[in-house]
């Protein structure tokens, strides 16, 4: 990585407000690794080919083992797993996870050694994914028990927490995560919850409230992520950091006040809301260290962003399935539906996206599994892509079966229903698409603004002022080695001068035309997000119409190098047969659609409609201000508009009071 780069919060002409953002975003997100992961050298218009071919491979010992526990859940959910009852009642019995628990699959990896089956992450998303294709709510209760519950103890706990938990969790503990709260979404530093040592340095008080807790009326274990006042070691002042907390239901002050809310999708999930009231969490309790709960926090929810990915590839496989299988047997104007060119474009398209899918999927855990550094851009772009992908197939389904696909009969509109939450959990795509442009580019952006801040002039100087500037820069080692770098740039952004297309060598010589088109992608993403930055200059950190067109390419990208990489082992493996005729083309397909997609983004950077969109959104706002609040659902903490908003009825909506579900007796 370059030496000659500035912190982002000194570009000139960026609001106080946006400068915070940015800072508490350096320390949300923690240091920048060593060396850059393989989404970010993208951005620069490198290909780290060594990251992702040939493609991650499991231990066939553990393939084997995977392999028997998925026939084990097959047969389960083939003939016990009462999915639609499950949706239906709003609840999964407590029978389903004694069985879930017997099977294993709740303790799926977690050590031998504690009582789990110890398995890598490939083989844990492998079984999320089957029992996604069965049912979302139960994907989602597993998922957040292993994925962001138990995990924390396992990556953080020290050998006595792992021994006192891990245990109960692998056998008959269900366990929640309690990180989002009423006025907390995305935004996991803003916690509200606090916590403060007790005189005799015993014990954590704990004090607040958090929301969507799933599973968290029957666990027996919270994760909770808590502010609290510590000396920071470098400056020695007090600052607020985030600490992680483990909290039993069982301790004085803990309020379980609601239980659970009626949903449009995962009904069988629930989300609960709990208060704490001077909990006093004894010392033994803090995972990590003080002020690490976000490094927490953010560790869990890369195996989270890949488990509710796994979930959503089962529930699109299983529509599309169902779709193709429709068009072939509905009859319209005296022939199948899927001679239609129309639902042919659809089938094509959900295979493709399916492929795709998978194919980022297990590329992902693969990174996961060998303990890769640098890989929170890629989990996100996999949770962004597997989430909208897999809606759209599964809105393809829906669209290829009609009115019988609305039935509830055929299952398709619970897999709708089911999906429609992925695109909002764990990261809204929306601020994923802004992460993934921040974070991919962060280091190129980094070197460009501090060529800027030695050699280019101020705009609020004169002429001969800047000069002088220039003169004095360019006899200083940095200004010689902020020159070298600029002359480059320079030429690519004012010239079109762009660097050489990078290459790929390793790839089966069959997929040689693919590979270079991936590689032209890859120069002209690395140019657009120069230009862009370059065009938009400081507004470009309020700009997230722009910020998505570069990172939805770098999205579609990264699922093209994982496209061929996937294609390239089973093509090197000798595969055949229709199965993988239908792979071969569908991955085919995904690569043509992915470059289509990235040429429409980046056109529309300079096309577009943004200044009639802001006008027009101005203008809605604007109206809407005149509605009294009294009329709509509000926020209920809402700084503005604090109860202000109507009541929301919950006649009809089924309570669950009592302790009728409390967790397992330890």
């Amino acid at each position: 990585m370059s030496q000659i780069k500035a912190d982002l919060k000194s570009i000139k002409g960026i609001s106080a407000k946006d400068v915070k953002m940015i800072a508490d975003a350096e320390i949300l997100l923690g240091p920048d690794p060593e060396e850059m992961g393989f989404v970010q050298n993208l951005f620069w218009g490198n290909l780290r080919e060594e990251l992702v071919f040939p493609y991650p491979k499991q231990d066939a010992e553990e393939t084997a083992r995977c392999d028997q526990l998925i026939a084990a859940v097959d047969e389960y959910f083939l003939t016990e797993h009462p999915a639609v009852l499950i949706d239906q009642e709003q609840e999964i019995p407590r029978w389903v996870i004694d069985r879930l628990f017997q099977l294993g699959v709740m303790g799926m990896t977690i050590g031998k050694e504690y009582g789990g089956l110890g398995m890598g992450v490939t083989s844990y998303v492998r079984v999320l994914e089957r029992i996604g294709f069965y049912c979302g709510s139960t994907a989602v209760l597993v998922s957040a028990h292993q994925s962001i519950g138990c995990k924390a103890v396992m990556l953080f706990g020290n050998d006595e927490q792992k021994k006192r938990w891990l245990p109960h969790l692998a056998k008959d503990w269900v366990s929640a995560f309690c990180l989002s709260e009423p006025n907390v979404g995305c935004d996991a530093g803003g916690q509200e919850t606090h916590c403060e040592k007790s005189d005799d340095g015993e014990y954590y008080i704990l004090n607040g409230e958090k929301k969507w807790a799933t599973s968290g009326a029957i666990s027996a274990l919270f994760t909770v992520m808590a502010k609290q006042k510590i000396k920071d070691p470098r400056s020695g002042k007090e600052v607020e950091r985030v600490s992680a907390l483990v909290c039993h239901p069982e301790m004085e002050g803990v309020d379980i006040f609601q239980k659970n809310r009626s949903k449009c999708g995962i009904r069988g999930t629930w989300q609960a809301r709990i208060r704490f009231h001077n909990v006093r969490v004894p010392k033994a309790n803090l995972l990590h260290t003080e002020g690490k709960g976000l490094n927490v926090a953010l560790s869990c929810l890369n195996y989270g962003r890949c488990t509710l990915s796994a979930g959503m590839l089962g529930g699109a496989v299983r529509a599309m399935n169902q779709g193709i299988k429709w068009s072939r047997t509905r009859y319209q104007f005296d022939r199948p539906l899927g001679e239609f060119e129309l639902v042919r474009e659809k089938i094509a398209r959900m295979a493709a996206l399916c492929y795709a899918m998978d194919a980022m999927l297990y590329m992902t855990t693969g990174f996961l599994d060998r303990h890769d550094e640098d890989i929170r851009v890629e989990t996100a772009i996999c949770k962004t892509f597997c989430s909208e992908m897999g809606w759209r197939a599964v809105n393809d389904a829906v669209q290829i079966m009609g009115g019988e696909s609305y039935m509830t009969e055929n299952e398709v509109e619970r897999i709708f229903r089911d999906s429609r939450i992925n695109t909002i959990v764990e990261g809204a795509n929306e601020v994923m698409q802004s992460f993934i442009f921040a974070y991919g580019g962060k280091a190129l952006a980094e070197q460009m603004v501090g060529i800027q801040n030695v050699l280019g002039p101020d705009r609020d100087k004169n002429p001969i002022t800047n000069l002088f500037k220039l003169m004095a820069g360019l006899k200083t080692p940095t200004g010689r080695a902020a020159i070298a770098k600029a002359i480059p740039l320079g030429a690519e952004l004012f010239l079109g001068m762009k660097r050489p297309a990078p290459t790929i060598t390793t790839l089966h010589p069959s997929l040689t035309e693919q590979a270079e088109r991936v590689c032209g992608l890859i120069q002209e993403h690395s140019h657009q997000f120069k230009l862009a930055s370059k065009e938009n200059e400081e507004k470009i950190i309020d700009r997230q119409c722009v910020q998505a067109r570069i990172a939805d390419p770098a999205i579609y990208i990264h699922g093209m190098i994982c496209t061929l990489s996937k294609l390239d082992r089973q093509t090197r493996a000798g595969e055949e047969g229709v199965e993988f005729e239908r792979d071969r083309a569908a991955a085919f397909h995904y690569l043509n659609l992915a470059e289509l997609w990235c040429k429409e983004s980046w056109r529309s950077l300079r096309l577009n409609a943004d200044e009639s969109m802001r006008t027009a959104a101005d203008a809605a706002i604007a109206h809407n201000d005149t509605m009294p609040n009294s009329l709509f659902a509000i926020p209920e903490k809402s700084p503005s508009a604090r109860g202000t908003g109507r009541k929301l009825k919950q006649d009809g909506i089924k309570q669950f009071p009592g302790d009728k579900h409390a967790h397992a007796k330890s």
